[in-house]
């Protein structure tokens, strides 16, 4: 059933919002708060949560589908490996800059000179003069020495360790498979609830990606978190097999220098773009609003750049999962959007990136589609697609008119939920070329994305139905 106030929750912004659920946030009505705000896709994090607690958020987010009319995008994260040390016996050590600290496999609990580190993996990739990175990179050790099972290290930053804390190798690639078992059961849990996007994480290399896929079957998006410096000298062969990305930044700055990230944060957004796959900017957008009602104004800036940069989404991770203002949060992040895209330099830099086509009669027409909508001063772009091949390619465009997906595949419309500018309808298809035209209108104005008296630009394929066939460009006008 639609609902009454499916106007007043069309988005007016091109960015979307992705947002992690977790205690503060897994009620129903919170989940219907966060999504009236502005959250176009909720993220689950299966680092956290039983399978039942999942399930119900599951059920939640359907049901604020269900009464909106919106179909919402769901993004099923998974843990991947997680490489930590052992205990101390007897509870936090203080390591000194310059000590020598040794690590192995014994399950003898740790001390200050030693800790068991549970991990023949990590030993195996390690060579004189590795760094090891603990507690994110809180305390640095370089390895003297190694061999089977053992690393005699130097401390190079000194801290306070404590039990389990996470162990880094930024400079090697570990061999180890992305995908754990409890990764396994989580990814066939997820896509029996209909989960939309698999995020893997700890990808390291190509192989990692296409393991994932092969466990997907077609079945949801394939979507690579970039945690890994091995992953960005990969980049493009992993564009390649993935269905999205996402810049895992406070992963990437524990393992790379600080100061890298940002740069390499516009290499991924701009690579993805020419390659007309989706990405995401996460980590630490709004942190101080786990605590705190307002962010600060860097990262309103720092939320605004990912945006100008033109990403397809900026992500809520703690913000909405565990604290005070997730609502807040959201409804921040939605006005920082909203306020960029009313920059008359937004679109002037979006344009600035140009983007190589493909010499095919589909990228020629949602090419000139584009073109088109900013001569005649259209309303929107009207994309029928069943696959979503033919709004990846409109949006790569980054156009100023809206982008209105009609699909008749549910799943389509909940996947393409991420992509830059899209307002997806789930409808059935088309019969002919004049309800092709009469329903792009009507569906336009119903969805208040234009007024009577504008036109839109519509792309499809003939035969109808028929993924990757777009071969029609109209112009029509909103009449009575």
């Amino acid at each position: 059933m639609r609902s009454d106030r499916l106007i007043d929750l069309r988005r007016r912004r091109s960015a979307k919002i992705v947002a992690t659920l977790g205690p503060s946030s897994s009620a129903p009505d919170q989940i219907r708060a966060l999504f009236e705000a502005g959250v176009d896709v909720f993220r689950l994090n299966f680092s956290h949560g039983t399978h039942d607690d999942h399930r119900a958020r599951f059920a939640a987010i359907r049901r604020v589908e269900s009464t909106t009319g919106r179909p919402i995008g769901i993004l099923a994260d998974l843990q991947g490996p997680k490489l930590r040390l052992g205990t101390f016996a007897e509870g936090p050590v203080e390591i000194s800059a310059g000590a020598h600290f040794h690590l192995d496999l014994e399950r003898q609990a740790g001390d200050v000179h030693r800790a068991p580190l549970p991990h023949p993996e990590i030993f195996e990739a390690l060579q004189p003069g590795t760094e090891l990175l603990l507690d994110d990179g809180k305390v640095r050790l370089e390895v003297e020495s190694c061999g089977s099972g053992f690393a005699d290290t130097r401390c190079l930053v000194g801290g306070m360790l404590s039990d389990r804390k996470g162990v880094n190798v930024p400079n090697a690639v570990l061999p180890l498979s992305a995908i754990t078992e409890k990764d396994r059961a989580d990814l066939s849990f997820a896509l029996e609830q209909g989960a939309d996007w698999i995020a893997f994480s700890f990808v390291q290399r190509p192989d990692d990606v296409a393991e994932g896929r092969k466990l997907i079957g077609g079945r949801a998006g394939a979507m690579v978190k970039l945690e890994k410096p091995s992953a960005i000298q990969h980049l493009p062969e992993i564009i390649e097999l993935a269905d999205g990305l996402m810049v895992a930044r406070g992963d990437l700055g524990v393992e790379m220098p600080p100061e890298d990230v940002p740069s390499v944060q516009k290499q991924v957004v701009h690579a993805c773009r020419a390659a007309g796959k989706p990405v995401v900017v996460a980590t630490q957008m709004l942190e101080s609003m786990i605590t705190a009602p307002t962010p600060t104004r860097a990262e309103a800036s720092d939320v605004a750049t990912a945006v100008y940069e033109g990403a397809d989404a900026v992500m809520l991770s703690a913000e909405t999962a565990a604290g005070r203002y997730p609502v807040e949060s959201v409804a921040m992040m939605n006005r920082i959007a909203c306020r960029v895209q009313e920059d008359p330099l937004y679109y002037s830099m979006l344009e600035s990136t140009r983007i190589e086509h493909e010499h095919t009669t589909s990228d020629a027409i949602s090419a000139a589609a584009c073109q088109v909508a900013h001569l005649v001063d259209a309303a929107a772009i009207v994309s029928y697609t069943t696959s979503g091949a033919t709004a990846l390619r409109a949006a790569r465009e980054r156009p100023e008119a809206p982008i209105l997906v009609l699909t008749s595949n549910l799943f389509t419309a909940r996947r393409l939920a991420v992509l830059w500018g899209a307002h997806c309808v789930h409808t059935s298809d088309v019969r002919s070329f004049s309800d092709m035209v009469q329903k792009a209108v009507r569906i336009a104005h119903r969805e208040k994305i234009a007024e009577i008296g504008q036109r839109v630009v519509i792309t499809a394929g003939v035969p109808f139905g028929t993924p990757g066939a777009t071969n029609i460009l109209r112009i029509a006008w909103i009449d009575r």
